[in-house]
């Protein structure tokens, strides 16, 4: 039952009611219940304007969709690029290509063990081979590097 048909319900039971319209009580009820029918019409004609937006913006919506699709394109594939091995060595999480910091592999020249050194390390100019602790002296000459 809508507020309209509420408010109808009300007036029909005040009339069946069949107070005198000179009294107070009878006068209180009928401005009540014009009060309330006010009330229920724009209640009645906000819920019209809601339904009315709401289709408005579900259109809007898929306006916009359409709009996105053809400027950004089908995203799917992207999301995939992260997950593909290295080139290199098959590993996800590998630096060595470049994804992340820039890293080399060198075999240490006291026991034979491959160490890998970040670019940080580099700088330094020095680092421990983690299997037998020997001093590595490194000298990186970066010109070498683009000559490559």
């Amino acid at each position: 039952m809508s507020v309209l048909e509420k408010v109808a319900y009300l007036k029909g039971l005040a009339e069946g009611l069949a107070l005198d319209p000179e009294s107070k009580e009878s006068k209180l009820f009928t401005a009540v219940i014009d009060v309330l029918a006010d009330i229920a019409d724009e209640v009645d004609a906000l819920g019209e304007n809601a339904l009315d937006l709401g289709e408005e913006i579900d259109a809007l919506s898929e306006d916009l969709s359409d709009i996105e699709e053809i400027i950004f394109g089908d995203d799917d594939d992207d999301d995939d690029e992260d997950d593909e091995d290295c080139d290199c060595c098959d590993d996800e999480d590998c630096d060595c290509c470049g994804d992340g910091d820039l890293v080399y592999e060198v075999d240490c020249p006291a026991c034979g063990e491959e160490i890998v050194i970040e670019e940080d390390a580099l700088e330094s100019g020095e680092v421990l081979c983690p299997k037998c602790g020997e001093k590595l002296e490194l000298v990186f000459d970066e010109d070498d590097e683009e000559d490559e």
